[in-house]
């Protein structure tokens, strides 16, 4: 069997599947269906200053898309971004997917349940699948990273550039700034 009919037969039965709760729609990658929990509250809060901080810079020809899929099914890969920063004519595209290499910005925030994820499996497919701009939002210690300039390191995609953040720093990308400051750490005492 082939990557790409793996990909093909793991993409039909994701399509049939019914969602339990409290998962999310699965992701592919590698020949896997990846299986996560539902984003917390507190998840989604961060989630959702990102957004309001980030739509009104976009101008009107681009977007911002929550949760939505984003496929490279040459490569066998289906991730499902937090926020992604499209062009408004791929967000009325025809495919129910969103091409990778024609978004601009992906935001991932670091879960606690599988922090692997983002700084592991999405690190190495998103160079892969032509994402031109990542960053990592972790609510765990108060910190981002941005990753850009993806190549090839010794046959392997990988982001060439990498900047370190702390909550409290504005985050620049292209254009845009992300104020860190008013997004919230997990909480120890409650869990989230």
């Amino acid at each position: 069997m082939t990557e790409q009919s793996i990909y093909r037969h793991l993409r039909e039965f994701r399509d049939a599947f019914d969602k339990p709760d409290p998962l999310t729609w699965p992701e592919i990658s590698h020949g896997q269906l990846l299986m996560m929990m539902s984003p917390k509250k507190q998840h989604q809060l961060v989630a959702h200053r990102l957004r309001v901080q980030l739509e009104p810079q976009l101008g009107g020809d681009l977007v911002l898309m929550l949760e939505t899929d984003m496929e490279d099914a040459a490569l066998g890969i289906l991730r499902i971004p937090d926020l992604v920063v499209i062009d408004e004519e791929e967000a009325t595209a025809a495919n129910d997917t969103i091409n990778p290499r024609r978004s601009h910005l992906v935001i991932e925030v670091v879960s606690r349940s599988n922090p692997d994820n983002d700084y592991q499996g999405k690190l190495r497919d998103y160079p892969a699948m032509g994402v031109p701009h990542y960053l990592i939002v972790d609510p765990r210690d108060g910190t981002a990273v941005h990753h850009w300039a993806a190549s090839t390191r010794a046959g392997t995609p990988a982001y060439d550039n990498r900047q370190h953040y702390t909550f409290g720093e504005t985050v620049t990308i292209r254009d845009w700034k992300i104020d860190t400051e008013t997004l919230p750490l997990y909480s120890p005492e409650t869990g989230l």
